[in-house]
């Protein structure tokens, strides 16, 4: 038997980004209640409550960045017991950035997909909209 140390070396493991696989073709979603691209803030706030507690996650379907931020900063708002209507209409992009590893599975738990005709485009400009904001 040897008494020479082992060395192991660890690594942190990356962060998940909020938008990392979130965006994808219509139809490739796993199932999940609907948010249509239309329904108005009341109703999508009321569909993000009740998802927060419940077993099944929400889709949601739209083309449109700004509307993609606002559900996502609705999503967390749910979970965090904020004023979701708020959020939708002004969403907190620092306070998205700034949310932990854990408090990011919340959301994608909740928001399990953004379902769009453009996956690749709306994808780069949710992770555009979603960068950490400068002091």
């Amino acid at each position: 038997m040897s008494s020479e140390p082992v060395l192991v070396a660890l690594t942190v493991p990356a962060r998940r980004h909020l938008a990392d696989g979130l965006v994808v073709p219509l139809g490739s979603a796993p199932a999940g209640r609907g948010i249509a691209a239309e329904l108005e803030v009341a109703e999508i706030a009321d569909i993000l409550a009740e998802a927060a507690h419940s077993d099944t996650g929400v889709i949601a379907r739209t083309d449109d960045p700004q509307r993609a931020l606002a559900i996502v900063a609705g999503t967390a708002a749910a979970l965090c017991g904020e004023d979701i209507r708020t959020a939708l209409t002004t969403p907190d992009v620092g306070f998205l950035t700034g949310l932990k590893p854990q408090a990011i599975e919340a959301v994608r738990g909740v928001l399990l997909a953004i379902e769009t005709s453009h996956p690749q485009e709306l994808a780069q400009e949710l992770t555009e909209l979603l960068a950490p904001v400068a002091d």
